[in-house]
């Protein structure tokens, strides 16, 4: 992103860069005078039968009850450090490429600091999601069709530039590769800490890296035998595979994010889009809670690992959001039936391979070597993964 509007990579930032102080956990027994109070203080919910193993379960820590999700926080906490540091001037522009879920965040911090909000996004974004946005002030720009190397995600962040170029005091918060959506999550594993005192596993989606490096690492340096697995969706490049079209939206990518904390996983699981379709539905049948894409997939490695693990380990995956925006995608009929998502019960174990590039993964599948794809220079990525 240009250099004037987006937040530099630490290494590269003058010393004694500081970070702003993260604001408190919203607490439900005191008013909100700002949307940003609302923001935080998430719960934690015990799932276990029938959608896990008799005498089996994980925690789930649910960031649907944030107002859009679990990137409310890094909005938040991206606005807010830009403006102390003076890369967003007040009242100037936002701009930013998403799927959705940040969309929300922007529109929820450019409410509480006075910052109109552009998002740019694709097709694939549900109407539900576009039409919150708007009623939330938010301008859409949708780009038409995709990069033919970098899919969506590069179109998007093209076109991000193409309108940085005309709005020279607009900023971009640039959240694939912005440390500060890292430390956005640190309040959220402090939460956990306090409502759960032990964690021996955590179970995360990996999209732009910002909420699975940010809570890893804290809870790492809290338990240093904590087991972090990430979940990715095949047609991913994250870890290493080639890309493609992908279904599922808010965790993947096709482009390789620099937040990525790769030496913080112990492995890494995918999963396909019928197999997450079937987790999500089953858990609102089952436990009421449940969201999207990324829930259903982390709640199915997460099932896995409650019955494989030690019974005494204690498992905690995080859900990044709740089912609303989905009830035309994953919860609708209809829809799963064009796309092929119904009837598909999952494997009650994932495939297994040797490292990342063995071969390409169609369905649910483990690999316990985690590398960089660019940093490894691509030895153990299939061609094209690691462009």
């Amino acid at each position: 992103m240009n250099d004037l509007t987006r937040t530099p990579d630490p290494a590269a930032s003058p010393a004694g860069l500081t970070y702003p102080a993260q604001l408190p956990p919203a607490d439900p027994a005191r008013p909100a005078r700002t949307p940003a109070g609302l923001v935080g203080g998430t719960p934690v919910l015990w799932i276990g039968e029938p959608f896990t193993a008799p005498g089996r379960g994980f925690w789930a820590k649910l960031e649907g009850h944030n107002p859009g999700g679990i990137k409310d926080r890094s909005a938040l906490y991206m606005v807010r450090a830009a403006r102390e540091r003076g890369r967003l001037l007040p009242g100037a522009r936002i701009v930013e490429s998403t799927s959705g879920t940040l969309g929300l965040g922007l529109a929820l911090a450019g409410a509480t600091y006075g910052h109109p909000v552009t998002v740019v996004t694709d097709p694939g974004m549900e109407p539900l999601l576009s039409g919150l946005l708007t009623a939330y002030g938010a301008d859409i720009d949708l780009v038409a069709a995709p990069h033919p190397e970098g899919g969506w995600q590069r179109s998007r962040r093209d076109r991000v530039e193409e309108l940085l170029a005309v709005r020279p005091a607009a900023w971009c918060p640039d959240q694939y590769d912005n440390p500060d959506n890292v430390a956005a999550y640190a309040p959220l594993a402090h939460e956990l800490v306090a409502q759960l005192d032990r964690i021996d596993t955590l179970v995360v989606s990996v999209g732009t890296g910002g909420h699975s490096a940010g809570i890893a690492s804290v809870l790492r340096g809290r338990f240093p035998r904590l087991q972090v697995v990430g979940v990715d969706t095949t047609g991913s490049t994250i870890f290493g595979q080639p890309a493609a079209p992908r279904l599922m939206r808010g965790l993947g990518s096709s482009i390789h994010p620099r937040n990525v904390a790769y030496d913080l996983f112990d492995e890494v699981h995918w999963v396909a889009a019928p197999e997450a379709v079937w987790a999500a539905r089953t858990l609102a049948r089952h436990h009421y809670a449940t969201g999207g894409w990324s829930v259903g997939a982390v709640a199915l490695v997460a099932r896995w690992l409650a019955r494989t693990l030690p019974a005494e380990s204690r498992i905690v995956a995080v859900f990044p959001d709740g089912p609303q925006r989905y009830v035309g995608t994953v919860f609708d009929d209809t829809y799963g039936r064009e796309h092929g998502l119904l009837g598909h019960l999952p494997a009650d174990d994932p495939d297994e391979i040797g490292h990342p590039g063995e071969r390409v993964v169609t369905r649910w599948t483990r690999c316990t070597r985690v590398t960089d794809p660019l940093a490894d220079g691509g030895r153990h990525s299939l061609d094209g993964a690691a462009r």
